[in-house]
């Protein structure tokens, strides 16, 4: 598996295929979010699913076994904390414009590491639709400058 998640998914609220139990789907959520302190290759795909608890349909559990099946591959990836790094701060940000056919709204990512340890990131729907790839990216600095700094 090269990606937790096939790039070309687009999941919707509609869904394919029958309903699902949302109690089960719950608890796999609930491992992979788990996991994502030493494995954040898998925090956007998690970012996606979680958003489709309520109305459950059989696609969104096949991309959820999708990330299962991604991570029994890549067994061997995940972060180290050596010791002693230094006290330099670095934040690497993207959006994607558009990217969620429900809303059109962005989704921003950010990453922030001390030295070569990661401290802290997140995922989060922008809460405004953007008119641009500039503006959505303009939204995501500034969040993170707020949640980091």
């Amino acid at each position: 598996m090269a990606t937790p998640m096939a790039t070309n998914v687009m999941l919707t609220l509609e869904g394919e295929g029958d309903s699902f139990d949302s109690t089960k789907y719950r608890e796999m959520i609930g491992s992979l979010l788990y996991l994502t302190t030493s494995r954040p290759d898998i925090m956007y795909s998690m970012f996606l699913c979680v958003r489709f608890q309520e109305n459950l349909k059989m696609s969104h559990v096949v991309e959820v076994k999708q990330i299962f099946r991604y991570l029994k591959g890549t067994m061997h990836l995940g972060l180290w904390y050596p010791k002693f790094t230094g006290v330099d701060i670095m934040c690497f940000m993207d959006s994607d414009y558009g990217g969620l056919l429900i809303d059109q709204k962005s989704t921003s990512g950010v990453c922030a590491f001390v030295g070569l340890c990661r401290t802290s990131w997140f995922s989060k729907k922008q809460t405004s639709v953007t008119l641009s790839t500039t503006e959505a990216e303009y939204v995501a600095v500034e969040r993170a400058c707020a949640k980091v700094l």
